[in-house]
């Protein structure tokens, strides 16, 4: 309650020098020295403190000094909560009950995250209501609920955009999810939802700048109706105040753009105006039909209390109907909306892993094939450990594609096998290497062995490089290895140089022994023909000839 600011005498005492105040004697001299004036609200100032001055409040005594003992200052909470505060309450109850709903329904996207950052700038302003009725004379918790109820306006605006801004989201998943190349990266649709949420954010953070950084001293100089007119009515109609609500209206048709453009792009298209404007109202979700008109109301009050001081929060008797159902009642509505709707819509990943399967049964029907039951692959050993290594998967991988079962073998038989389940299967690819104790322990092998290359033949170095390499990654038993090295000198002998022809029998008889298959390319020796002419001793004394490679040839 406000109360006239009129200077008063002091009243008289025992002597000239003395004065009573509240019951209690002060030094009317001392009082005068420091410059102290009595008001006919009940205090006593000198421009720097003030003190109450009536009963149960009034200070002991005043030393010489000018310092009050057990005095009590203007700007003390001493007065009962009143209909503003009691009110401010309720709404502070609510808007908790909208903290517990919205961190439940609490997602992945902004909307809720601007949720809670309007649901606690919103207590903050509540709460601190108390206090500017319980003030004997305003001072800081005006500018703080004023401060916060700017702040929670911001965030009820940015709640509305990021919804429609992340429903349109939606709708592009939905479309790039089947075909990721559905949509064009540098088309309009891509440029507007690019730039659309930078202009948004230019004027919504330009409310914030024209508001915020400024000085809000004047806000609480409303202690008498002379002080309101003077000081606080023109601080809070200010055109600073003025163009911030410009700003909110402008972010309002920003969001309405936003809706329009992915109702554009991700709905069915309609020709006309208005046959536009009927598919624009159909295709808007109805959570959006609710929350526009709630977000219009935001920048729309702003701005009356803009003009008109009298239904302000920033007045400390202002007219209480109209700053709770125009200032709090929106916001709250907005957050109540999202959190109702969060749990009737599905959860949007789920929602897109639920439409996979629909796509994938719709195609299994079109090609006739028949997925197998969850039984089928337990009783056939298929089942998939969630606790698999990658070598494990490989190691599945290549025995379905070979077409082989997993079997059991026996550990003991594996170096370093203890039986689990990274040692069921040993006889595929990537099984590891034994050690070289563990060859020298085993038994050689019937199969044909692969001797190291010696020779020149670069070509044929690689060849046998890789045929090590695919013996280790794809084994193979004996007679397989057998026919194998058969097979290869067979046709290295069809594919490799003749050998060198018999000498002519001109004089003696000549008895050859049939060459031996060329094996091939490594170095082997030819067996010298027995000739029985003159020189037969020379020629059997000397040293074979000796092909070292094909290059010799």
């Amino acid at each position: 309650m406000l109360f006239a600011r009129d200077v008063i005498p002091f009243p008289g005492g025992d002597n000239s020098s003395d004065t009573i105040l509240g019951g209690v004697h002060f030094n009317l001299t001392t009082l005068e020295h420091w410059n102290y004036t009595l008001y006919s609200n009940n205090t006593v100032s000198n421009g720097s403190w003030c003190y109450l001055t009536f009963e149960r409040w009034t200070a002991d005594l005043l030393l010489e000094n000018g310092t009050w003992v057990n005095g009590t200052k203007c700007w003390s909470p001493i007065d009962p909560i009143g209909v503003r505060a009691g009110v401010g309450i309720g709404f502070s109850v609510l808007f908790g009950l909208s903290l517990v709903l919205t961190l439940v329904a609490l997602g992945r996207r902004w909307q809720w995250y601007w949720a809670i950052w309007t649901i606690a700038t919103a207590l903050i302003s509540l709460l601190t209501v108390m206090d500017v009725d319980r003030y004997y004379l305003p001072e800081l918790p005006i500018i703080l609920t004023s401060f916060f109820w700017f702040l929670m306006q911001m965030g009820a605006m940015a709640i509305v955009w990021e919804a429609v801004r992340h429903w349109g989201s939606w709708m592009e998943r939905q479309f790039i999810d089947p075909d990721p190349y559905a949509l064009r990266e540098d088309d309009t649709r891509s440029q507007i939802e690019f730039y659309l949420p930078l202009v948004y954010y230019l004027f919504w953070w330009l409310n914030f700048f024209l508001i915020v950084p400024r000085s809000w001293t004047a806000i609480q100089h409303q202690r008498y109706p002379e002080q309101i007119i003077n000081d606080a009515a023109p601080t809070a109609t200010s055109a600073r105040f003025k163009a911030a609500a410009f700003m909110l209206v402008i972010c309002w048709f920003l969001t309405l753009a936003s809706l329009r453009t992915s109702i554009k792009y991700y709905r069915p298209r309609n020709r006309g105006i208005i046959n536009r404007v009927i598919g624009f109202i159909k295709f808007t979700p109805m959570r959006f039909k609710i929350l526009l008109p709630l977000a219009a109301a935001v920048p729309a009050f702003q701005a009356l209390v803009a003009w008109h001081f009298d239904f302000s929060p920033l007045k400390v008797e202002g007219n209480l109907p109209a700053i709770y159902a125009g200032g709090y009642l929106p916001s709250l509505l907005i957050i109540y909306v999202q959190a109702i709707f969060g749990f009737l819509n599905p959860n949007e990943d789920k929602e897109l892993q639920h439409q996979r399967q629909e796509r994938t049964l719709q195609l299994n029907n079109e090609m006739g094939i028949v997925p197998k039951p969850t039984w089928w692959k337990r009783i056939n050993g298929e089942m998939v450990n969630p606790n698999e290594s990658m070598r494990d998967a490989l190691v599945r991988n290549v025995r379905e594609i070979q077409g082989n079962k997993p079997r059991p073998t026996n550990p003991d038989a594996i170096p370093g096998g203890d039986g689990g389940v990274n040692n069921q299967v040993r006889d595929v690819e990537m099984s590891p290497l034994p050690s070289p104790t563990y060859r020298q322990q085993q038994t050689p092998s019937p199969t044909i062995p692969s001797p190291a290359y010696n020779g020149k033949s670069e070509r044929r170095r690689q060849e046998r490089a890789m045929q090590a390499a695919a013996g280790m990654l794809f084994p193979q038993s004996s007679s397989e290895q057998a026919s194998e090295a058969a097979r290869r000198r067979a046709e290295l002998v069809m594919d490799g140089p003749p050998p060198p022809p018999p000498p002519p029998p001109a004089v003696a008889v000549v008895i050859n022994t049939p060459p031996p298959p060329y094996p091939d390319s490594t170095t082997q020796e030819r067996r010298p023909s027995m000739q029985t002419t003159g020189s037969a001793a020379t020629s059997t004394n000397q040293p074979p000839q000796r092909i070292r490679s094909m290059l010799d040839v």
